[in-house]
C-alpha cells in the first residue's frame, strides 16, 4: 500500500478558451486521445509506467449544476482501474464549460466543489487528485496576459481570477476529502523565478518574484508578504475571503506540493517590468528548494519536458538534466516522492502557449501522435529500470500512503479510511464549538 517514488507521465486534457471564447483548445481531441485512448493507455505498460496524470474533459463532463455526462470517464477510468494504473486526476485545466463562463465568474468556486465531491464518489477507488492544475499560471494567461478564457489584462481581473481558482481548488479538496478521507492532493504548479537584468529592474523583479507564491500561500494558508497583501487589498481581494483562506491551512496535511519546471520558467525583468526568457539559469534544484523552505512540504516534479530538435537528443539530454536535478533535491535532504515527463504524446500549440489555433505539432511527447516511441521515450524508460529499485533502497522511511487500484476494497484499506473519517468528523465538531467563556477558562 505504500510506494516510495513515483514515475509518471500526463495526458493533458487543456481546455482554455481564445477568440473571445468563440474557440475551444481542447488537447484531448487535437492530440487523438478521444480516438486512441486504448493505446495510449497501451504505450503505459510499454514504459512500466503506472502512475497517470489525467482527468477526465470538464467541458463535456460537467454540463450543469448537477448534470454529468460520465460515459467517456467511465470507459477510461474504468480502465484504468482494471489495469491497475494509479491516476493523479486533474479536474481542471485551463478552462471551464461554456455556462460557467471563466474565471471572473464568482459561482465557480461552488460549482466546481460540487463537481469534484460527485467525481469522488463515482470513482470512489481514486485516491490522488490535482483539482485545478497550475492556478497561478491559469490567473496569469486567462485575466493578466489576456490570452485565455475571459481574455483580461489588469491586476483586478487577476487577483478575481486568482481568488476564485484557489477557493475553488480549497473547496474542493474539503468535498473530496468528504467522500476519501485518505485523498492525497498533488498540487501542480509552475515554479517560476525573476531574475533582474540590471540595478534598475531590482524592484520589478523582487514584486514579480513575490507575487509568483500567491496561489500556493492561499492555496496552504500561509500568511502572504506585507505587500502582496496590500495589493490583493487593492485589488479586489476583502478581508473575509483572505481570511477564509488562512482557516483551511489544515488542509496541507493532505498535500503534496507539486513543481512544474520548463526552460521558459526563469524570466529576464527589466527596469519596465517587461521580461523574457533566461532559459535555465538555476535550475530545477535550486528554485524547488526556495519552494520547499517556503512551505515544508513533500515535493513532486509535476511536469517538463523540451521540444524534439534536429539531433533527436536535446530532449533526452534536457530529461538527464531534469533527473539530475530531482536527485540534487533528494540528496541535500528534500522530500521527493516522484519525476514526470509531460507528456505522454506530443501537443499541439505549445509553441504558442495555446493562445492560438494554428494546429502546429509540438514534438515534446515520449510518443509522436502516430504513437510511435520518441528517444526521449527509450531513455525515460530506461532511466525507469535503472533507478525503480535503487530509490527505495536509499529512503526506506519516506514513502507515500497510495493506495493501488485493486487494493481499494481491501479490509485494511477500509479501516484506515473509517479511522480518518471519523478524526475529520471530530476536528469538525470542535470547530464548530463555540469557544469557552472567560469564566469557564478559569473554572
Amino acid at each position: 500500500m505504500y510506494t516510495t517514488f513515483m514515475f509518471a507521465t500526463g495526458i493533458e486534457n487543456s481546455i482554455p478558451t481564445i477568440n473571445n471564447g468563440r474557440t475551444r483548445i481542447d488537447q484531448m481531441e487535437k492530440c487523438g486521445h478521444y480516438k486512441h485512448w486504448e493505446t495510449d493507455f497501451d504505450l503505459l505498460a510499454d514504459l512500466d509506467i503506472q502512475v497517470l496524470r489525467y482527468g477526465p474533459p470538464l467541458h463535456k463532463t460537467f454540463l450543469g449544476p448537477g448534470r454529468y455526462d460520465w460515459s467517456f470517464a467511465d470507459m477510461t477510468f474504468g480502465e484504468l482501474g482494471r489495469r491497475n494504473i494509479i491516476p493523479i486526476v486533474d479536474l481542471c485545466h485551463f478552462g471551464v464549460p461554456d455556462w460557467i463562463g471563466n474565471f471572473q465568474n464568482p459561482d465557480f468556486p461552488i460549482l466546481f466543489a460540487a463537481y469534484a465531491e460527485d467525481f469522488a464518489k463515482r470513482f470512489e477507488w481514486v485516491q490522488l487528485y490535482t483539482p485545478i492544475n497550475e492556478m497561478f499560471i491559469c490567473a496569469t494567461f486567462s485575466a493578466a496576459y489576456g490570452w485565455w478564457n475571459e481574455q483580461l489584462q489588469s491586476d483586478q481581473a487577476f487577483v478575481t481570477a486568482l481568488k476564485h481558482i484557489v477557493k475553488a481548488n480549497v473547496l474542493a479538496m474539503e468535498r473530496i476529502l468528504k467522500v476519501r478521507p485518505d485523498a492525497l492532493f498533488i498540487q501542480s504548479e509552475s515554479s517560476e523565478y525573476f531574475h533582474a537584468e540590471n540595478p534598475a529592474a531590482i524592484k520589478p523583479a523582487e514584486i514579480m518574484n513575490a507575487r509568483r507564491f500567491l496561489s500556493l500561500d492561499l492555496n496552504y494558508g500561509r500568511r502572504v508578504d506585507s505587500e502582496m497583501y496590500e495589493f490583493l487589498m487593492d485589488n479586489g481581494m476583502t478581508r473575509d475571503e483572505y481570511h477564509f483562506f488562512l482557516s483551511r491551512s489544515s488542509l496541507r496535511h493532505h498535500c503534496i506540493m507539486g513543481n512544474d519546471y520548463y526552460v521558459t520558467n526563469e524570466h529576464r525583468v527589466a527596469a519596465d517590468g517587461s521580461s523574457r526568457s533566461a532559459g535555465d539559469v538555476f535550475g530545477y534544484d535550486e528554485i524547488t528548494r526556495q519552494y520547499y523552505d517556503r512551505y515544508r512540504l513533500p515535493v513532486m516534479h509535476t511536469e517538463t519536458n523540451l521540444m524534439e530538435g534536429p539531433t533527436g537528443e536535446e530532449a533526452v539530454n534536457w530529461l538527464w538534466k531534469q533527473w539530475a536535478n530531482v536527485l540534487r533535491v533528494r540528496n541535500t535532504g528534500v522530500p521527493i516522492v516522484g519525476f514526470t515527463w509531460y507528456s505522454l504524446t506530443d501537443q499541439m500549440d505549445w509553441d504558442v502557449a495555446l493562445r492560438e489555433e494554428n494546429n502546429r505539432v509540438a514534438p515534446v511527447g515520449l510518443y509522436d501522435l502516430d504513437r510511435n516511441i520518441r528517444p526521449v521515450g527509450r531513455r525515460y524508460k530506461q532511466l525507469i529500470h535503472d533507478w525503480c529499485n535503487v530509490l527505495p533502497a536509499q529512503s526506506v522511511c519516506l514513502t507515500v500512503p497510495v493506495v493501488w487500484p485493486h487494493e481499494h476494497e481491501e479490509k485494511s484499506v477500509r479501516r484506515r479510511q473509517d479511522s480518518l473519517r471519523e478524526m475529520r468528523r471530530k476536528e469538525s465538531r470542535e470547530d464548530d464549538e463555540p469557544a469557552a467563556t472567560t469564566q469557564e477558562v478559569r473554572r
